[in-house]
This record gives structure tokens, C-alpha cells and sequence, in this order.
């Protein structure tokens, strides 16, 4: 499923894995910052970013070793100030990863309104405010104020995530094995959207479709007649070695830009066969060249 994972920062001898969640009112940030927790670390949320730097200063003196943090739009007057926080304690030597939670609109507008919350930038506080709207209006403003966080951090699209699913995705990319760039394979189904999080995304609708075939249509791209099916089709082996070929060229250049994670996303109707095969097998690939994580997204639904 669901990056390299969060090398140690380093600073006088100490060393400490800081991981800071950001992302969309409603996009499950407790839930990962929750994940973080059962996995050893030390978690805060909302906290101020003008306190960041004493924060990471605090935990290095108690020899903290695993800190996440969660900020947001609840602190939008002092969320400007982040960046530059930021700037300062990777000037100091310090790295610190990010992860962005993001979610599609009208998901979000559906999980507002079950839960009955407002949303942090809400302006209408009267019975007669036209709240559909309003909170429309407030997520697109979130959507700008956190812009430029969302495009240096590691996008997780939760928008069709189950909340056992997010916790999954967050702990693997926190155990992955150290190195500089971590490979995500992910399959889909293109019926329920685009992942919105992949730097890559490949389409194999046009390959040939084991559904078709009334014994291999309750399986999945993961059984092994599905697999040994599939591994018989020209087409299907073309496109392999092609999508193998196409990383393997540029992958090095992105790992020298210092990229933390890549994500491919391939995707076919109903993200069942075609997908899921290709994401087994690339990932099979790739595995011994770079840390390689894998999702099917809507395989893990249904786990």
C-alpha cells in the first residue's frame, strides 16, 4: 500500500524523527496523528507554529527520539509563520518530513455535515446563514492558505480511505528502512477517481481484462491465475517492461532532487486485475533497487 520513511534529525550528537501532519479540516489528521502514536511516538496537535523551533529545542534536551506534530488552519494567524520555522531548523541541520492530508470537497462537505462541526474558517454563525455555502467557501480558503504546505509535503488523498486504511498507509511510511527515496505503487480504479496524490499516473484500461473471463472474475490481479494470465498477454508484458524502463530512467534524476517519495498510480476499470497485477509486479521490480511500498486502494477497502 500505502515512503521513505523519516530519517533522524541531527543536531549536537541527538538525534530525533519529527514528522509534521498538516492538511484539510475533516481530512483525518487525528486519525493519523492517532496511528503515530500506537507506533512509539511522542504526538501533539495544534500546536502553535511559532513555538516550533523551542518545541524540537525542548524535546532534544529530554532526549526525545520520535516526535509528530499536527497544525492546521486553527492556527491560521500564525500559520504564515511556518515556512520560514521551518527554513530556520532545516538551516540548523535539521530535516523534518511533512505529510499532507488531503480530500476532495464534496467529501468533505458530507463529513462536515454527519458530524455536525463547523469548520474552522467558518464566518456564518446565525441560524439564517447560508451554511452549505459558507462552508464551501471556507474549504476552498483553507485550500489557499495551505497551498504552499501541500506542494513540499508528501500528499495522502483520504478521500475514499476507511479509517484503518489511513492508519495503515501512516504506519508504513514511518517503518519503512532509511534511504533517500521511497517508491509507492498504487492501483485504482479509474470509476472512482483519481488518486489526487500521484506524481505519476498510468493508464491500462486498453490491456487486456481478466473479468471478462467467468473464472477469474471473483479474483484479483494478486491470485496467481490472474497473474499467470495476465504474464501471458504481449500487451501486458510491453507495458511492464515500458513502465519499468520509464522509472528506472528517472528515478536517479528525482532521487538527486532530493525527493522523498514518488508515488505511481496505475489505474484500469475497476481496479481489480490489470492494476493491482502491474503494481505486484513493478513493485517485485523495483524492490531491490529502491524502498518500495504498495497500495490497491480498492483492494484495502475491502480488507
Amino acid at each position: 500500500m500505502n515512503p521513505t520513511p523519516f530519517p533522524p534529525l541531527h543536531s549536537n550528537g541527538s538525534q530525533l524523527e519529527l514528522i509534521l501532519i498538516t492538511g484539510m479540516s475533516g481530512s483525518g489528521k487525528s486519525v493519523a496523528l492517532k496511528a503515530l502514536e500506537d507506533a512509539g511516538y511522542y504526538c501533539v496537535d495544534n500546536l502553535p507554529p511559532e513555538l516550533l523551533s523551542e518545541f524540537v529545542q525542548l524535546e532534544r534536551s529530554r532526549g526525545a527520539q520520535r516526535v509528530a506534530l499536527a497544525m492546521d488552519s486553527r492556527s491560521a494567524n500564525s500559520l504564515p509563520q511556518l515556512p520560514q520555522q521551518i527554513l530556520n531548523l532545516k538551516q540548523a541541520g535539521n530535516d523534518i518530513r511533512t505529510l499532507f492530508l488531503d480530500t476532495k470537497t464534496q467529501t468533505l462537505i458530507q463529513r462536515f455535515s454527519e458530524s455536525r462541526r463547523r469548520h474552522p474558517l467558518s464566518k456564518t454563525s446565525n441560524a439564517n446563514g447560508d451554511i452549505e455555502r459558507d462552508l464551501i467557501e471556507s474549504i476552498e480558503s483553507e485550500r489557499e492558505l495551505l497551498a504552499q504546505f501541500r506542494d513540499q509535503a508528501h500528499i495522502i488523498d483520504t478521500s475514499l480511505l476507511k479509517s484503518s486504511q489511513l492508519q495503515s498507509y501512516v504506519k508504513s511510511l514511518v517503518s519503512a528502512p532509511q534511504a533517500q527515496l521511497t517508491l509507492i505503487f498504487e492501483s485504482f480504479a479509474f470509476k472512482r477517481g483519481i488518486p489526487v496524490h500521484a506524481d505519476y499516473v498510468f493508464d491500462v484500461r486498453m490491456l487486456p481484462n481478466p473479468y471478462y473471463d467467468l473464472e477469474l472474475r471473483h479474483l484479483s490481479g494478486k491470485d496467481a491465475e490472474v497473474s499467470k494470465w495476465l504474464a501471458s498477454q504481449t500487451s501486458v508484458a510491453q507495458m511492464t517492461e515500458q513502465l519499468d524502463q520509464f522509472l528506472s530512467t528517472w528515478l536517479p534524476a528525482l532521487n538527486q532532487d532530493h525527493r522523498s517519495y514518488v508515488s505511481v498510480a496505475i489505474g484500469c476499470t475497476g481496479g481489480q486485475h490489470r492494476s493491482v497485477y502491474l503494481v505486484e509486479a513493478l513493485a517485485k521490480r523495483f524492490s531491490s533497487r529502491w524502498v518500495t511500498l504498495k497500495r490497491h486502494r480498492e483492494l484495502d477497502q475491502l480488507s
